[in-house]
């Protein structure tokens, strides 16, 4: 999609009387209808959007930081006192908005009452296929595109507060909001030109800000990208061209310093001693294979590293998953019940072991799965702990039974 004609929209559109309403009385404390927070990179849109919404037809008083916002006041007081003054808060959601560290944190203030009351929030979606924050997921959101969106838009800004406990945004309570939900994948630091004899490798100088608002030990995420890290330090190494040309050269010139011995042999004085040469041999044949299978063999090391680094993360209600040298993805799922349903089957010492074993083995492909919304299996057969979802005791299942046909 052209995303210039998209912010380009002329938000001066008509309405019939009898189709606006009214606007909602401003309440002691109110200054604003609508605290509305937006990217930069996004003002063209935004702007218009402001100047439809103050216009006669609408009549509501928007409040926004690049006029509102109190010179030299520090931004975060700023911020709070414009959103407590404002009844409602829009989001105008975009790409740019998402990896904006200033306009998550104005959705976080809104949504975990930091030092606010609840307000109604209004997420706005500006651009298709955006990765919304997690604590945005779970929210209806207008989309721009839509046809109806100027008269939705006005209808909802323009009804009070208290007819609206369906949108009104709720506190913190995971993982029973948020379960089950992708957060924004991780792409390798050294993508551009990466070799095929190379893996990726990702950035553990900090935890993403999505991650911030779920993290209960941040420790655990560093750990785990520096375990999926560790296999271009240790796994990968032999199949550089650099090494399998030293290699070959190394074999050859083994080879030539044993060629009387190997004709000795050949020569039938000592037939038998040929085999002692056939692993050397081998190993020169597989080593010259190797570019064959890069890619597959260097993306397993990664997925076994990407489980063992989930038998951590799990504790965290996080999932990391792989599928490619480049990329990592991540879900917010709570893994509770599909602990207790092993514990429950198994009935032993071995069940905390067996849950181990099971997140080393499936947790990986389970998350790209859950990432991805896809799963290679009928997903209606059975019913699962994950709400409008595959949870994980049931892709595990499904994957034994697979692995017991083949």
């Amino acid at each position: 999609m052209d995303m210039s004609s998209t912010r380009e929209v002329d938000f001066i559109t008509p309405l019939c009387a009898s189709d606006k309403p009214s606007c909602p009385e401003l309440r002691d404390g109110d200054s604003y209808h609508v605290f509305i927070s937006y990217s930069s990179c996004d003002s063209q849109w935004t702007e218009s959007l402001i100047s439809w919404l103050e216009s006669p037809q609408c009549g509501l008083l928007t409040c926004y930081h690049s006029r509102d916002f109190v010179p030299g006041c520090d931004i975060l007081e700023n911020m709070t006192n414009c959103i407590q003054k404002s009844q409602k808060v829009l989001l105008v959601l975009s790409q740019d908005f998402v990896r904006s560290r200033w306009c998550l944190l104005e959705a976080n203030m809104s949504l975990f009452r930091d030092c606010l009351e609840r307000k109604p929030l209004v997420p706005v979606l500006l651009e298709p296929d955006i990765t919304v924050p997690l604590h945005l997921c779970h929210i209806t959101y207008l989309d721009a595109k839509d046809p109806e969106f100027h008269s939705k838009l006005l209808k909802v800004l323009c009804t009070p507060n208290h007819q609206m406990q369906g949108s009104r945004v709720v506190p913190y309570q995971p993982p029973s909001v948020y379960s089950g939900k992708a957060l924004q994948p991780l792409s390798a630091v050294n993508e551009e030109g990466l070799h095929r004899w190379e893996a990726g490798v990702f950035s553990d100088q900090g935890v993403p800000e999505q991650l911030r608002l779920v993290l209960q030990n941040e420790e655990r995420y560093i750990a785990a990208i520096r375990m999926v890290n560790s296999v271009s330090q240790t796994k990968v190494w032999l199949r550089s061209l650099s090494s399998r040309i030293l290699f070959y050269f190394l074999g050859i010139a083994f080879l030539v310093s044993l060629g009387p011995m190997i004709t000795y042999c050949i020569a039938g004085y000592d037939a038998s001693a040929i085999i002692y040469f056939f692993p050397f041999v081998a190993f020169i044949f597989r080593l010259s294979l190797w570019h064959v299978d890069d890619d597959k063999y260097i993306t397993h090391e990664m997925q076994k590293c990407t489980g063992e680094a989930n038998v951590a993360l799990s504790e965290e209600k996080i999932l990391m998953g792989c599928q490619s040298r480049t990329k990592l993805y991540l879900v917010y799922v709570s893994l509770d019940g599909c602990k207790r349903m092993f514990i429950e089957m198994f009935q032993s010492a071995l069940a905390e072991e067996m849950f181990q074993r099971a997140l080393l083995s499936f947790s990986s492909g389970y998350a790209c799965c859950l990432a991805k919304t896809h799963f290679p299996f009928d997903t209606t057969t059975s019913n699962g702990h994950l709400k409008d979802g595959v949870c994980f005791c049931q892709y595990v299942t499904q994957q034994l039974k697979k692995d017991k046909r083949s």
